[in-house]
């Protein structure tokens, strides 16, 4: 039985911080409806703004620009689905995305081309960012929308939001960044960026699953996906979900106040990582950009050997990690972002995300490196036999 449990998976989920796990508890006897008149509908509202200033004041944006959703899926979901609607500017007008987006955001884009609006998916390059000279080439003004991520969910690779969207602006068009992956552990600030609308998600901040947040610019157009209801301004009907929204509010200032420290260590610790497997794996690839990278993120392709493999022996030695977004497992497909940067299936299907996360530290890293190499050879070892086996 393995007796050392290491979680490197930091993207797909966060665990609850001890602080936000206190701050959760506490908050589950606020019971009372936040939309009640009365004192204990009061109490529950009091701490569900509380929560909407401090994922504001996050990310640089107006406490009253906060939406509260059930998760970032359904935020973009909203914010791209809007472009339907008879009251939208340029109803049905051209949106452009990315190669490399969230299922959720290329699945919605599929849906609206079934409804006739034009869709343009930019290429990437082999680092991961989008092709400019064809995302300027798409501007014109029946741009209705666009929407690029603002870091990748599995090579980290940050985009130019800002550039983007002043480009988008000259032409008249609203800017969605879907940033679950960079709130929390890069500088995000609305105002800087430019955009209309920004997603973010509790449970990638250590706050519990099940919670989103929407900024929305003060007069972009929002329409909502879910009707039924006077919550958050009309926008999202339901019954508000008041303590995972203040355990959000609670994750969102301990990670502001940790924010440089956290970026300068996960940096540290990925570093130390990255080359330490350069050091002692051979026939390896590190896939992203090599600057404009999430600090805590390392994507490695491993040639001969596959990730499944890979990711299963890891598991029996207690070491978490992923072949790819959590959001595709079950899927026999390779990633569709490394086949986005131009990389062959074979080797797209050899990738291992690393991601690491506030609680990992330099013994956990120093484990992976131990563990990880003797992996490969015996995985490259069965792999060639398996392949003389086949040819006799």
């Amino acid at each position: 039985m393995n007796s050392r449990f290491v979680y490197f998976d930091n993207n797909a989920t966060t665990p609850l911080d001890p602080d936000v796990r206190e701050r959760f508890i506490q908050a589950l006897d606020l019971y009372g409806n936040p939309s009640s008149m009365h004192m204990f509908g009061r109490q529950a509202h009091e701490g569900v703004e509380w929560a909407r200033g401090e994922v504001a004041r996050l990310l640089g944006a107006l406490p009253e620009e906060i939406l509260f959703t059930g998760g970032g899926s359904e935020s973009n979901n909203t914010v791209l689905k809007s472009v339907l609607h008879p009251d939208f500017p340029r109803r049905k007008g051209k949106v452009i995305t990315t190669a490399v987006e969230h299922p959720c955001i290329l699945e919605t884009a599929a849906f609206l081309k079934r409804f006739g609006v034009p869709v343009v998916i930019l290429p990437v390059d082999s680092e991961g960012k989008i092709d400019m000279n064809r995302y300027v080439d798409e501007l014109d003004d029946s741009v209705a929308l666009v929407s690029v991520m603002l870091a990748n969910n599995e090579i980290g690779t940050i985009q130019d939001i800002a550039d983007i969207a002043k480009l988008a602006k000259q032409h008249g068009a609203y800017v969605h960044t879907d940033a679950v992956q960079g709130v929390g552990k890069i500088p995000v600030d609305v105002e800087e960026l430019q955009v209309d609308y920004l997603t973010a998600s509790a449970h990638k901040l250590y706050a519990p699953k099940g919670v989103g947040a929407l900024y929305r610019r003060k007069g972009a157009p929002l329409f909502p996906l879910i009707h039924g209801g006077h919550q958050e301004k009309g926008l999202r009907a339901g019954t508000i979900n008041g303590p995972s929204i203040i355990a959000f509010g609670c994750a969102a200032e301990k990670a502001g106040s940790l924010l440089d420290k956290e970026y300068a260590r996960l940096l540290r610790l990925r570093t130390k990582m990255r080359d330490g497997i350069l050091a002692s794996v051979p026939d390896v690839m590190i896939n992203g950009h090599s600057e404009d990278v999430l600090p805590g993120t390392l994507d490695v392709s491993f040639f001969a050997a596959e990730g499944e493999s890979i990711l299963l022996y890891l598991d029996i030695e207690g070491i978490a990690v992923s072949t790819g977004s959590a959001c595709a497992t079950g899927s026999l497909e390779p990633s569709h972002v490394l086949m986005a940067t131009g990389m062959d299936a074979e080797l797209a299907h050899g990738s291992i995300r690393f991601s690491l996360g506030r609680f990992n530290t330099e013994e956990d890293v120093d484990y992976l490196l131990e563990k990880l190499p003797p992996i490969i050879e015996r995985i490259r070892k069965m792999s060639t036999v398996s392949r003389k086996e086949v040819h006799q």
